[in-house]
């Protein structure tokens, strides 16, 4: 299999459209031309993680945190780690691919693995994305309906959640009248025709518009089909920041934190806001600040993330248990779920080669204790 095929894969589960604006999500070093090979995945690109790609003699790795996030300046490879795993790369012709803020925003991405991690059913986005989808609007004489909507279900559109072929068709009168230069299916130029149409609409993502609509247009009898595209507000619960969700039963707050630091292997954590019970639970892996009010206003008992500030936790106060869980303890749930999908993928599509995690990540951060 080759890596632009995996690539397409992985973008199909988590589509690079959604991820952070300043982030810089897929192919990192190599050739998307190149064969996978065997596959490692792991958090992010160190020396130690490189070590056992080559000992291993594994041609592809996929990261969750991009190797090049800032613009590169220089490869310096006499005294510069980044420029010598750069090096390394390209040297052993390994493929390096990630996948970061996309596969925080999708369904089954970070946050989502995060709260089953945590036993939450009932699990929806904290924040659901916006202004991700667009509503096609197509007029088709009424016995090329169904040949059309198929189409366009085929290239991508008419998904709302887990359901699929999703349309709303509306049976009315359509009426044209040809030019002389005009070629058109339906009646003869040069006269006025009236024409039983039903009205298709159906929703998809902004990034499969272009292809959802090409679709339509080689499936369509008309020469000039009449379509329109409006932008939506709507939630999109396919994507989203967070995630929110319940426990099965309700928990004390002190016996939520021995959950937490239990499931997620956290040699500590940090928290304010201590709250009686606890069973409604947002959670965001990695950096989730931004979304503890968000916590809050859905009525949260505790919201678990990262990377929390001084002052935000004053800014929650006693409205939630707030508990920083750690960043890489936060994240590193996603990276059996992606071996798990990636080894299926390729098993679907006859491939062989062994995808393997690096199982020695932990996190840099160490904590003292001080009786």
């Amino acid at each position: 299999m080759k890596c632009k095929e995996l690539q397409h894969y992985l973008e199909s589960w988590a589509p690079p459209e959604i991820q952070w604006s300043k982030d810089n999500t897929g192919l990192q070093v190599g050739n998307p031309e190149a064969e996978t090979g065997d596959i490692l995945i792991c958090l992010e690109v160190t020396p130690e993680v490189m070590k056992e790609a080559i000992s291993s003699n594994r041609k592809t790795i996929i990261a969750h945190h991009p190797f090049i996030f800032s613009p590169i300046k220089k490869i310096n490879l006499a005294n510069d780690t980044h420029s010598q795993l750069i090096a390394q790369l390209i040297q052993h012709k390994i493929t390096l691919y990630s996948n970061h803020t996309n596969l925080d925003f999708t369904s089954h991405g970070v946050s989502e693995v995060l709260a089953k991690t945590l036993g939450l059913h009932s699990v929806t986005p904290l924040e659901p994305l916006t202004l991700t989808r667009k509503l096609i609007s197509v007029f088709v004489p009424a016995d090329a309906t169904d040949a059309v909507a198929d189409a366009m279900f085929r290239a991508g559109g008419g998904i709302i959640g887990e359901y699929t072929h999703c349309s709303y068709r509306t049976e009315g009168t359509g009426t044209f009248f040809g030019k002389e230069e005009s070629n058109p299916a339906i009646g003869e130029r040069g006269k006025l025709e009236r024409v039983p149409e039903v009205k298709i609409e159906m929703v998809c993502d902004s990034w499969k518009l272009k292809q959802v609509v090409a679709a339509m247009v080689a499936a369509h009898p008309y020469e000039e089909p009449a379509y329109f595209v409006s932008p939506t507000e709507n939630h999109n619960h396919q994507y989203g920041m967070g995630a929110i969700g319940v426990l099965p039963e309700a928990m004390s707050a002190d016996a939520f934190l021995k959950h937490c630091a239990g499931q997620l292997h956290c040699e500590g954590m940090r928290y304010s806001g201590l709250k009686q019970s606890v069973q409604k639970v947002a959670v965001c892996g990695g950096s989730g600040s931004d979304l503890i009010h968000a916590a809050i206003r859905k009525g949260a008992d505790a919201f678990i993330t990262a990377d929390i500030k001084y002052h935000s936790f004053f800014e929650a106060g006693d409205s939630l248990l707030l508990i920083d869980a750690g960043h890489f303890e936060t994240e590193a749930v996603i990276l059996k779920e992606m071996q798990v999908r990636i080894q299926t993928f390729l098993k679907e599509n006859g491939c062989t080669d062994s995808v393997a995690l690096y199982e020695q990540t932990t996190s840099p951060i160490k904590f003292f204790y001080h009786s």
